[in-house]
């Protein structure tokens, strides 16, 4: 293998290693909403406008010959669905303010 070529592998490799990092920080914003019970402090709009961005995104992930941004496309949109779902659970819960 040339030079190039070994970079480039190892530059896909680190892209694939991010791209399935990346959305696992939305765990302990997960674990802060179970905790809490509350998502007071969070903004629908904001939530809803970044979900839907992520799955209006993800086909074109799933589809692309990237495996880092595939790999990156499937992550994010299981975790940060799972944001999403604890944002609405607990401002339903707690009487949808703002």
């Amino acid at each position: 293998m040339s030079a190039p070529a070994l970079a480039s592998d190892g530059i896909q490799k680190t892209a694939l290693v991010a791209g399935v990092l990346l959305p696992l920080f939305n765990i302990p914003l997960i674990v802060k909403l179970i905790k809490r019970k509350s998502a007071e402090d969070f903004s629908l709009v904001w939530a809803l406008g970044v979900w839907g961005c992520i799955v209006l995104m993800t086909p074109q992930a799933l589809r692309s010959s990237d495996i880092a941004f595939k790999a990156y496309g499937i992550v994010n949109i299981i975790f940060f669905s799972l944001v999403v779902f604890f944002i609405l659970k607990y401002r339903k819960q707690n009487g949808g303010r703002r």
